[in-house]
């Protein structure tokens, strides 16, 4: 299934690897499999250069067994790689401070920071209450790019094709910024605000794509249905402002990890295969 889906996507010009699989769980596990081993390579590196972190549903399940993988880990080997943890999320809510249940870094908090005795110092998101979000934003940009830029990024897609909140249209050169959430948006992230989209923030620091098409190594993960038809717009369509996650196809170095249900629309362009 891979190697057809690879050289069906490849002809359409994804240049990176691809891996599907029926059950979302079974690809959690081996996604989970790729960081524990990248986490433990960081352990031999004299300089490692910071994670790159995301947020949402298709996340916590990736955070959660990858807790339970490293409280595995020996002790020593543990200690060593939380002192030198470092890692930076996308994005956050403006206007929520970190207390707030409904910000990222509370859920950093509830799915990595706790179980792992992280401190904020260490696992770093924008300050959603900075008086001056812009500053704030330009700040965040520097102390990444002070460390050496991302190494390993994480990214979820969004159903208008977002990557962290760079909602369209945005180029492939914009910077970490403040933004405008769009109302597609705010519906599709409602779910951790009672469902009311009203209730999601209106705006947003985020990383730009500049910041993470300059990561070493990307790892796209989309789940589910409802990103059929995005997934299929991102890999057979021309790179473009209006679908921002497509700039992701010009890095030398992506893995795109996605169950059955999100690859409905790419199965149908080949046959006898189907799902």
């Amino acid at each position: 299934m891979d190697q057809d889906l690879s050289a069906l996507v490849s002809s359409w010009g994804f240049r990176g690897t691809i891996v599907a699989k029926e059950n979302p769980t079974e690809l959690v596990e081996i996604l989970v499999d790729v960081l524990e081993d990248r986490l433990r390579k960081r352990l031999f590196q004299m300089e490692s250069k910071p994670l790159g972190l995301a947020t949402g549903r298709t996340m916590q399940p990736i955070y959660t067994s990858l807790v339970s993988r490293l409280k595995d880990w020996p002790k020593p080997k543990m200690d060593s790689l939380l002192e030198g943890w470092c890692s930076f999320n996308l994005d956050e809510y403006v206007g929520l401070s970190n207390e707030s249940t409904d910000s990222f870094a509370a859920f950093m908090a509830q799915f990595l920071g706790t179980p792992l005795s992280l401190t904020p110092d260490k696992l770093r998101l924008p300050d959603g209450c900075a008086k001056d979000p812009q500053k704030e934003a330009l700040l965040y940009a520097e102390q990444l790019k002070t460390l050496g830029g991302v190494g390993i990024q994480l990214l979820g897609l969004g159903v208008n094709g977002h990557v962290g909140f760079n909602e369209p249209p945005c180029g492939s050169d914009s910077s970490c910024r403040v933004v405008s959430l769009s109302a597609e948006t705010r519906k599709q992230n409602a779910f951790a605000f009672r469902g009311d989209p009203h209730l999601v923030p209106r705006n947003a620091i985020t990383l730009g794509m500049q910041e993470i098409l300059d990561a070493e190594e990307i790892h796209l993960v989309v789940t589910g249905a409802t990103k059929a038809n995005t997934l299929y717009s991102l890999l057979n369509e021309p790179m473009s402002e209006c679908l921002p996650a497509s700039w992701i196809k010009q890095h030398n170095n992506i893995c795109l990890w996605c169950d059955y249900s999100s690859l409905t629309k790419v199965v149908q362009q080949f046959s006898p295969l189907c799902l």
